[in-house]
């Protein structure tokens, strides 16, 4: 490919170690795609709990652990709902909502229409004898009633901007961006994609196997017409996303770090100037032609840069006939009407550019000091080290992808709490989580040993126990004050969920039925398992900023899974009002915090955990010690706990629920006759959340006190 053998082969593996220092090599690869699978897993299993027959995918870099910490890609949720969409007559089903893809010449290549069909016999819904006229997701064209692609617009999440087929989430401070896609799912693979099962380049990629897999794996429509079709409104996209993602599963080492490299090439050079025209999986595209039509020995490591020169070089060809073929169906060109002619100048300047550079342009990539760092590894005049080891940033990702999955946990929690909780109370709540129990367990037992479902299922399973416990229990204080063998059963079954939260649920009802000296058994031994350095909060309830996990936390995960949530994370402490006699008095001020007024103001989506008392964990153990030795008369270890829960709310920068913490501690000022300390907490409680804050009761009750 080159004429210096010598200097690209030292410069390919030079750039293959530096990829391997930022984290792109087999065993992170391999992690990235466990957590990632893992937590689509877990979305699906939490559906399938409540019932519902959908199916969670997270596409995309992320899962297919094609990305780099500075590369921050953002996460692809697609969220196929259950029709039967057929290509054939012979597939349809009855008593099923089935669809039938229409392609003809008034569709662009890659696109369909959907024909509403019977669900009593193989036949197209009459539209002659239809009893009113087609709703705003229906549209009749000749004789056919057909789905409008609008269907899931309003379904969108609150927030997020519509992108195409996605809904966006996008500016949220200390977050990757996040595109939400609704689809529908196809069993048989698409007509048009037909011919690529029998195509075969001289790279023999990918195998008969890996297309045998492909095709079963059908396809998805998606609600996007495409950029010159005639329809808007009806045309539906048809996606290949499992297939592509197992075509990227096939790829070797370098081949994923060569999309890598073109990924930072576009990030650095070309869509900054350009509004973004370009797309990163245009460059999979890219990719995917390249090997397909390139000797499979040439993607080596020592060839990495000459195969990285290919791929730009293809990409500079279809910019320049502004037509990128999809790799699956041909016919679908990704670059149409995407590229003014102003930008493909710019484009074809800048590739041209770095493809002669040999190398060079790579220098001024700063994403994960790429550039700096491959300076270093070329012993090039001037390069200054960097301040991350290699160590360092792979501890930082294998964390990172911890508190992902635990973060996939208690989401999944706080999902299935609001989604039983009842306003008729705790026999119903009982009755639910009784139910999604009974559901998880028969769902174990049908999984194999192995699978991503079971594992996926025994992350559920304790959360979900502690919940019925406790909901057990609060109707055991109210009607004999006392705890039943069943609850502390369930509790017992939800202890090791994470290092504290289904303690803390256990203590707590221990310290409302009067148990004191049980209740502080199970503190001491909660604050035993709490180590300071390494135990991180974690808090679902709503979107805020994270700061770096603590170094300690980090340094746990290079050799492990997701076994050590249960070590090393600690979920925050959630109360339906529903178990309300297991909750302190001083907590259960957090179940009443909106006035009318302030309910205006929430978040019918986002802000429905405000109706419960909910409490980090760490802050909670403190405030639970400190009135449990207040109870036991025991002083020294009273103000001790006291103490630690001031240090707490100080110093701990993670905690989701800070203003609850400082409205615990006000309480125990106030027990202490600490007036003015106390109305000082409840200030900054309100300076850090001044609607739906139980701080403005407990200052007005604080100042009738004090006046009276």
């Amino acid at each position: 490919m080159s004429l210096k053998p010598d200097y690209y082969q030292t410069v390919s593996l030079k750039l293959s170690e530096v990829l391997n220092d930022i984290g792109v090599h087999e065993r992170m690869i391999l992690k990235r795609r466990r957590m990632y699978l893992l937590k689509e897993t877990m979305s699906t299993c939490t559906e399938r709990l409540l019932g519902r027959n959908l199916s969670i995918y997270h596409f995309g870099s992320q899962s297919e652990g094609s990305t780099t910490i500075g590369l921050d890609s953002d996460t692809d949720t697609l969220t196929c709902h259950k029709c039967n969409v057929i290509q054939h007559w012979g597939e349809w089903q009855p008593d099923r909502r089935n669809l039938l893809m229409i392609q003809d010449e008034t569709t662009s290549p890659g696109y369909c229409l959907l024909q509403c069909l019977r669900n009593d016999e193989p036949l197209p819904i009459c539209t002659a004898v239809l009893d009113h006229e087609p709703d705003i997701y229906h549209t009749v064209i000749g004789d056919k009633l057909l789905l409008k692609n609008t269907l899931y617009r309003n379904v969108a999440v609150e927030g997020s901007v519509i992108n195409g087929p996605a809904a966006s989430m996008q500016g949220l401070p200390g977050f990757s961006d996040q595109d939400y896609v609704a689809a529908l799912h196809c069993n048989s693979w698409p007509a048009e994609a037909q011919p690529w099962l029998l195509r075969q380049g001289i790279g023999r990629w990918p195998t008969e196997d890996v297309k045998r897999y492909c095709e079963n794996t059908g396809c998805f429509v998606v609600p996007v017409s495409s950029k010159n079709g005639q329809h808007e409104e009806l045309e539906w996209r048809i996606s290949t996303s499992q297939a592509e993602r197992c075509l990227m599963f096939s790829l070797n080492i370098t081949q994923l770090r060569c999309y890598i490299l073109m990924k930072m090439i576009l990030k650095t050079f070309i869509n900054p100037g350009c509004n973004g025209v370009l797309s990163s999986f245009m460059c999979k595209t890219v990719l995917f032609h390249c090997i397909q039509n390139t000797h499979s020995n040439n993607w080596v490591q020592s060839n990495l840069l000459p195969c990285l020169m290919c791929c730009l070089t293809v990409l500079k060809n279809f910019v320049r006939q502004e037509n990128c073929p999809h790799f699956i169906i041909h016919e679908n060109n990704l670059m149409s009407e995407r590229i003014s002619l102003l930008n493909k100048y710019k484009i074809l300047e800048i590739l041209q550019n770095i493809i002669q550079s040999e190398g060079h342009a790579l220098l001024e990539i700063p994403i994960d000091d790429l550039g700096t760092r491959l300076m270093v590894k070329m012993n090039i005049d001037g390069a200054f080290q960097y301040h991350k080891t290699p160590a360092q940033i792979h501890a930082q990702i294998s964390a990172q992808l911890l508190l992902d999955i635990a973060g996939s946990v208690g989401a999944s929690h706080k999902f299935l709490n609001e989604e039983i909780n009842h306003d008729d109370g705790n026999a119903i709540v009982r009755e639910n989580l009784s139910n999604i129990i009974l559901t998880l367990t028969k769902m174990y037992r049908e999984v194999g040993f192995r699978s991503l479902e079971k594992s996926a299922l025994k992350l559920l399973a304790p959360p979900l126990s502690s919940s019925l416990g406790s909901v057990i229990a609060s109707h055991n204080i109210y009607t004999a004050h006392s705890i039943s063998p069943d609850a502390l059963a369930w509790f017992s079954a939800g202890l090791n969920s994470d290092v504290a939260s289904g303690r803390l649920k256990l203590a707590s009802a221990l310290y409302c039925v009067g148990d004191m000296e049980r209740a502080e058994f199970v503190l001491r031994n909660t604050k035993e398992k709490y180590d300071l350095n390494t135990v991180e909060p974690e808090c679902e309830c709503y979107n805020h900023p994270l700061n770096y996990p603590r170094q300690g936390f980090m340094h746990k995960f290079n050799t492990g899974n997701e076994e050590l949530i249960q070590h090393k994370t600690a979920f925050c402490v959630r109360f339906l009002q529903c178990e309300i006699n297991c909750v302190p008095e001083e907590l259960q001020y957090e179940m009443f915090r909106s006035t009318q007024e302030d309910r205006l103001e929430r978040d019918e989506l986002s802000d429905t955990w405000m109706d419960c008392a909910v409490v980090d964990c760490l802050p909670y153990l403190y405030f639970l010690q400190y009135k449990t030795y207040r109870a036991l008369q025991r002083v020294a270890d009273q103000q001790c706990a006291l103490a630690n829960l001031v240090t707490t709310i100080e110093t701990e920068l993670n905690l989701g629920h800070r203003e609850t913490a400082l409205n615990l501690l006000g309480q125990c000022m106030e027990k202490e006759n600490r007036h003015i300390d106390a109305l000082h907490c409840y200030m900054i409680s309100l300076n850090m959340r001044a609607r739906n804050n139980a701080a403005n009761f407990l200052i007005c009750r604080l100042l009738n006190e004090i006046v009276n």
